[in-house]
C-alpha cells in the first residue's frame, strides 16, 4: 500500500505544469531567474541563479545547473546533468573562500563574474560543463562529459577535458549558407516551405541546395 501511495504522489507531483511560455516537470529551483521565449521545457531538479535567458523551443535536461549570466539561443537541447557556470572564485587573493562564514561574505565581491552565450541549434551532451567567459557558436555540438573553457566555433563538434575541436559538421560553404538562412528565426509557415532541407544529409555536399 505504501508503495502504491508513493507512486501516486510521484505521478501527481511530477505532472507537467504548462504555461504559455514553458512546461515545468517535477521540482526546479530559481525558475524566477529565467526569461523564457516560449515552447521551453524544464524537467525535474533544474537549478537556476543569476540572469538567464532561454530562446524559443530550447529544452533542458534533468538536473541542469545554470548559474550566472547566461544566454541560450533558439532550438537548443541540453542533456541531463549539464552545468553552466559564469562566476569563479578569486584566485589572485589570499583566499578563494567567499562564504558568509568568513568576514560575513565580504570576499564574495572579489569573485569573477563573466557571461556565457550559446547560439542557436546547439546540442550539449550529458554531463557537459561550460565555465568562464565562453561563446558557443550556432549549430555546435558539445560531447558528453566535456569541460568547455574556450569559445566553440559554429557547427563544430568538441569533446574532452578541456574540450577541443574534433571536427566540423559541414563544409565551410554549407556553414555559410546555413548562417545566411538563419532558419531558427523563420515563422512556422516559412519553415514548412524549406522542410526538405532538414532531411538532407549535408556531410558530403558543398551546398545546402544541391
Amino acid at each position: 500500500m505504501r508503495r502504491f501511495i508513493r507512486k501516486v504522489l510521484y505521478y501527481f507531483l511530477n505532472a507537467p505544469q504548462a504555461s504559455d511560455k514553458v512546461s515545468l516537470s517535477g521540482f526546479s529551483r530559481g525558475v524566477q531567474n529565467v526569461t523564457f521565449e516560449g515552447a521551453n521545457k524544464v524537467p525535474d531538479r533544474c537549478n537556476f541563479s543569476g540572469t538567464i535567458k532561454l530562446g524559443y523551443a530550447t529544452t533542458l535536461g534533468y538536473n541542469n545547473f545554470l548559474h550566472g549570466d547566461i544566454e541560450i539561443g533558439k532550438y537548443c537541447q541540453l542533456g541531463a546533468d549539464v552545468a553552466i557556470h559564469t562566476t569563479n572564485h578569486p584566485i589572485q587573493y589570499l583566499s578563494t573562500y567567499i562564504n558568509k562564514n568568513l568576514f560575513d561574505g565580504e570576499l564574495s565581491q572579489l569573485k569573477e563574474v563573466k557571461k556565457v552565450v550559446i547560439g542557436h541549434d546547439v546540442w550539449i551532451g550529458h554531463n557537459a560543463i561550460i565555465v568562464g567567459e565562453v561563446t558557443v557558436g550556432n549549430g555546435a555540438i558539445i560531447a558528453s562529459g566535456s569541460v568547455v573553457t574556450k569559445d566553440v566555433a559554429p557547427y563544430s563538434i568538441v569533446g574532452g577535458v578541456p574540450a577541443k575541436e574534433l571536427k566540423k559538421r559541414f563544409s565551410d560553404a554549407v556553414i555559410k549558407e546555413i548562417e545566411t538562412l538563419q532558419w531558427w528565426n523563420l515563422p512556422s509557415e516559412e519553415l514548412e516551405k524549406i522542410k526538405p532541407l532538414f532531411f538532407k544529409n549535408l556531410s558530403e555536399v558543398e551546398s545546402l541546395y544541391d
